[in-house]
């Protein structure tokens, strides 16, 4: 079983992602055809609060799939939608689950 830097560092590596020594930088396109980049603090778990004010905290694998996959989706709508892709209904909270990495 890897830890969790492990599998951040081999989410990093597998979508060509950057770094410092602070953040994952997620490079992506923006709805208006410019490039941006998302900065995700290197952190075991993210906080996300939702709008009805309830919040949850992320593995930050997690978010860096989420994101990934639906970059120009704010993030609780790219939680969602990689919970229903797999098979989760809404997401609730910090999962351990390799299934989202790969």
């Amino acid at each position: 079983m890897t830890s969790d830097g492990d599998e951040v560092n081999e989410l990093i590596s597998r979508y060509g992602l950057e770094e410092d020594g602070e953040h994952v930088i997620i490079p992506f396109t923006g709805s208006d055809g410019r490039p941006r980049r998302c900065f995700l603090l290197k952190r075991k778990f993210i906080r996300v609060v939702y709008p009805d004010k309830h919040y949850a905290d992320y593995p930050l694998a997690e978010m860096i799939a989420a994101i990934v996959r639906y970059p120009e989706l704010p993030v609780t709508e790219s939680l969602q939608l990689l919970h229903h892709e797999l098979g989760r209904g809404e997401p609730d909270g910090p999962t351990t689950d390799k299934e989202i990495y790969e």
